[in-house]
Parts: C-alpha cells; sequence; structure tokens
C-alpha cells in the first residue's frame, strides 16, 4: 500500500526522531537499523526508500538533534537577565536533569567520539551543529576563544559527571564546572 507524501514525511520525522534517541542513549554501533524502525513503529523495508544508509540517517538525527539544542540555548539566552546567557546556559546543560537524560540530552556528548571514527556526513554534521551552539555563546557575549572553551568545558564535565560510577562524585563535577564557569563569567 502506497503511503501520502504526508505520511512518509512524518514517517521519515519519526525515524529521524527515534534514531536522535537511540544514538544518544547507545552510540551509533549500539544501535541497528532493525531497532529503529521497530522502535519508529515502521519495517525495516522503509528504510532504505528514506535513506540511504545508516550513515546519512545519523547525519540527520544529529543535525536535528543539535538543531534542537540550538533553539533551546537561544530561548535560554532570550529569557536572560542582560549579560546572564552565558551563565544561564551553562546553569542549564549542568544540571542534573540533562545528566540522567542521555536519550534526551545533548548529542556532542553522545556522539563525539563516533564522529571522529565515522567521519565523512557524521562528522560534518556534528562540526555544524558544534559551530551553531558555539555560535550562540558569541551571539550572548562571549568571542570566539571563550565560546569555544566554555563548550568544551561543558561538554566534557557532562561526559565525566556521566561517565563516573559515583553520584556524589558526579554532582561535584557538575557544581565545580559550573562554578569555574560562571566565575569566569
Amino acid at each position: 500500500m502506497k503511503v501520502s507524501r504526508e505520511q512518509a514525511g512524518r514517517n521519515r520525522d519519526k525515524v529521524v526522531d527515534t534514531a536522535a534517541r537511540l544514538f544518544r542513549e547507545h552510540g551509533l554501533d549500539g544501535v541497528s537499523i532493525g531497532e529503529v524502525m521497530r522502535e519508529s513503529g515502521l519495517t525495516h523495508g522503509g528504510f532504505y526508500k528514506q535513506f540511504g544508509s545508516k550513515d546519512a540517517l545519523a547525519a540527520e538525527a544529529t543535525d536535528r538533534a543539535l538543531d534542537r539544542s540550538a533553539g533551546r540555548w537561544r530561548e535560554i539566552v532570550a529569557g536572560a537577565a542582560e549579560g546572564e546567557g552565558l551563565a544561564a546556559i551553562a546553569r542549564d546543560y549542568l544540571s542534573i536533569r540533562n545528566r540522567d537524560a542521555p536519550e534526551t540530552g545533548c548529542m556532542l556528548v553522545a556522539l563525539g567520539p563516533d564522529s571522529a571514527r565515522k567521519g565523512g556526513e557524521v562528522a560534518a554534521a556534528f562540526r555544524g551543529g558544534f559551530e551553531g551552539l558555539a555560535g550562540i555563546l558569541e551571539q550572548a557575549g562571549a568571542d570566539r576563544a571563550e565560546a569555544l572553551a566554555r563548550l568544551a568545558q561543558m561538554v566534557g564535565a557532562m561526559i565525566l559527571a556521566r561517565g563516573v560510577d559515583d553520584i556524589a562524585l558526579s554532582e561535584e563535577i557538575l557544581q565545580a564546572a559550573g562554578g569555574a564557569l560562571r566565575a569566569d563569567l
């Protein structure tokens, strides 16, 4: 049975959103196309009508997830007091809520090593999203070097906070990183 263009578009969006969630949670190599399609409620065969490869899907999912992060950061900056945008982003990013939700968290944290290993379109989407987030930090008042450093600090702190097997140490990492970022502002 043929689906309408509108339904095909909705199906594609569902697959990309599902893949973004699963890739953040399990990494690119930790998820099969079959799992993405099953979680999306679609057949495995339908994948190849929509995407050329798993890497093409990963690139699109990375792009979408990082674009949504950029939208969230823009909202945070817009809602912050004058001159407080960078600190507001750091507070939101270095939160326990973010730490405890890798499936909806930052794609930079989830896919940094995968992006480096995969290269190609996945790495290009990763770089584009990274540049977009750094650009928001610049618009919020950081110069280029400061934006890159702050983004690297936040991503690194989140990786460590998620990686340690001690909840108290994890929270200490988030607090220390957040305090250091805010102290520099």
